[in-house]
């Protein structure tokens, strides 16, 4: 007998924890179910028929899918004709997306045998062991020892008895009532095979559950929050430590509305990080203590990285969405925790909420770009299933897609017009922000605009205009575009704007072949082999690189020439961990580079990139910059 849980992720290097979870679970109550539960994993990438196909080889006796809004139309379209290959396989859903209305969706869906509500554990194994009992029955049919008219009412009465299902008995749909919550400490950990995992996103469990009300999130119909018990924790974070694992994503919805349940892992992956892993939490900034900011203040750069979600600015919207926020306190704590330098910053925000037209959008984007993140999140609101948000829709006049993910088209106060002209921003801002390959040229060419929001408006119109949203530009021309729109925008600007952005070009990788519109580096080539020759600058500079020959340096590295200061234009540059800055003027000149004026020198200047040494929030390249030999 064969169970086969189905996950289709968004992309390769997901992974779906909930398929792995419920076999663990099952397997841990009863072990003679390790070898009747059996995973498959897709992504909605993959094409169609080799799904089906894989699925069909596999030869399942019972079928389960993990629902998400992601994969549900690919679900719809497997599973009803996996209905028509396999005419007696009972097919089973479970997850977010069916958890909710599940009667409604065995109405659209008559080839659906039943649905899974709520979490699954307990659920799942319970019903593993019933299809297990109901593949018995048929051996000993097959034997000879079944008794007729019995196995019917067994099913039935059976099937009844497992709490959180939703399912077909011939024309009638049976619930058999909610389950209570699990208690996580009782879940085992499922990563001791990591072979399974490589090149993918680990994804970790400490709580259930949020003390928040938020009403698009579902995580708001569980208010009540449990927590895994610590030594478990611990003990499982030292597993991911002792393989360096790149990246553990908690998937907690506020990891931090628990103080010393925060502390304590927080704590603990600082005493003993293995200098590679990195932690990704989301919190809720605002209730962040300064016991918490110190400790996290500690963190290596790199170890942890904070997404924290801000929807929106608006004082009427976050009270119409029942979200507790203090907005001035979470941008000082924001700026408190940027300060450090070590901790990578996301926030989001939400277009298509009550009480925010384009106007207050505009407002929430500039106050949230103003808390300078390491990225910024545009997303648009989704009427999920079973929020509080869909019980409202008719009161904010709001307009989704009726299909996955469910999408805002319009609302009371933004209608579809601006809808679709925040989706061609939010393009901008991925490209040009988000990429974060663009840190020197954005700050200087934004003062041409009222505001950041200004710009990127003005950005996407330039994108349209040109067609580029049609014909999407390659990455490497995404740079001479931004140089088009600049010079359109600050015509005498031409050279300050072509420097920065070969600055930021050489900040990111070792380029191969030299952009079209960078100046000619000819006139400069004897000066840079001369400092490659002389042995001082290389134990100066490249200390790492002494064992190499000075033309594989020179290629290992770069060296360009600048009339303007450029550097200037990173925020924090100067001030970024592993960054050396080797001054012309001393504390004098540290000063003067607070400013975002520039002046063009007669005698270049020259920077030196190196490859090997990178910062860990930005993974732009150590840049040095090289003094005037003395005469």
């Amino acid at each position: 007998m064969k169970i086969l849980l189905t996950g289709i992720n968004a992309k390769y290097i997901h992974s779906n924890p909930a398929i792995y979870s419920l076999r663990a679970y099952s397997v841990s109550r009863d072990p003679k179910l390790a070898g009747n539960l059996e995973l498959a994993e897709y992504t909605i990438n993959q094409k169609f028929f080799d799904i089906l196909e894989d699925i069909y080889r596999r030869k399942p006796d019972v079928i389960a899918f993990s629902c998400y809004i992601w994969n549900w139309n690919l679900v719809q379209e497997i599973t009803e004709e996996l209905g028509k290959i396999l005419p007696d396989l009972p097919i089973w859903l479970g997850g977010p997306e069916v958890s909710f209305h599940p009667e409604r969706t065995l109405g659209k869906m008559p080839w659906i045998t039943g649905i899974m509500t709520g979490e699954g554990e307990q659920t799942f194994y319970e019903l593993s062991r019933f299809y297990q009992e109901k593949y018995r029955e048929k051996e000993r049919e097959n034997t000879g020892g079944h008794i007729p008219g019995k196995e019917s009412a067994w099913e039935k009465e059976s099937l009844s008895r497992i709490a959180g299902l939703v399912y077909r008995d011939g024309e009638r749909l049976v619930p058999t009532g909610e389950r209570e919550l699990t208690d996580i400490s009782t879940l085992p950990f499922f990563y001791e095979d990591l072979s399974v995992f490589k090149n993918r996103i680990l994804y970790y469990e400490s709580s259930r559950g949020c003390p928040y009300r938020c009403s698009y999130c579902l995580s708001s119909i569980d208010k009540k929050v449990r927590l895994r018990d610590m030594g478990l924790v611990k003990k499982e974070l030292q597993f991911f430590l002792d393989n360096k694992v790149p990246q553990v994503k908690f998937i907690d919805r506020t990891f931090n509305c628990n103080h010393e349940h925060a502390m304590n892992i927080w704590r603990y992956i600082l005493e003993h990080d293995n200098g590679v892993t990195n932690f990704h939490f989301e919190i809720a900034a605002d209730i962040l203590n300064e016991e918490e900011l110190e400790l996290l203040g500690r963190m290596r750069p790199g170890l942890v990285q904070l997404e924290i979600g801000v929807q929106s600015t608006n004082p009427d919207t976050i009270r119409e969405i029942r979200r507790v926020m203090d907005v001035k306190k979470l941008a000082e704590i924001v700026k408190r925790i940027r300060s450090g330098k070590n901790v990578h910053v996301h926030l989001d925000l939400i277009a298509g909420l009550p009480y925010e037209d384009f106007a207050s959008f505009r407002r929430s984007f500039n106050d949230v770009y103003a808390m300078k993140p390491e990225q910024l999140q545009l997303g648009f609101l989704k009427v999920l299933k079973g929020s509080y948000m869909e019980e409202k829709v008719q009161d904010y006049g709001i307009a989704c897609l009726s299909r996955p993910p469910y999408e805002v088209l319009y609302t009371n106060w933004l209608p579809f017009e601006d809808v679709q002209r925040l989706k061609k921003i939010e393009e901008m801002v991925e490209i040009y922000y988000n990429s974060n390959q663009f840190t020197h040229i954005l700050p200087v060419l934004m003062k041409n605009f009222e505001s950041p929001f200004d710009f990127f408006e003005n950005l996407a119109d330039f994108y349209e205009e040109n067609g580029y949203f049609y014909n999407s530009p390659s990455r490497a021309y995404r740079y001479q575009v931004l140089l088009d729109f600049a010079v359109m925008a600050d015509p005498k600007g031409k050279e300050l704007y072509t420097e920065l952005l070969v600055y930021d070009m050489y900040l990111r990788e070792n380029l191969k072949s030299r952009p079209g519109f960078a100046p000619a580096l000819e006139p400069f080539h004897e000066k840079i082999q001369q400092f490659y020759k002389k042995e001082k600058n290389i134990t100066t500079f490249l200390s790492a690189y002494v064992s190499y020959q000075t033309r594989q340096i020179a290629r290992m590295t770069h060296m360009e020439a600048f009339h303007y200061p450029v550097w200037k234009a990173g925020e924090d540059e100067l001030e970024f961990p592993g960054r050396k800055e080797i001054e012309k003027g001393g504390e004098k000149q540290k000063e003067e580079r607070k400013d975002l004026s520039f002046e063009r020198s007669q005698e270049p200047f020259f920077v030196l990139f190196d490859y090997q040494k990178r910062n860990p929030l930005t993974y732009e390249a150590q840049a040095y910059l090289v003094p005037e030999e003395k005469t």
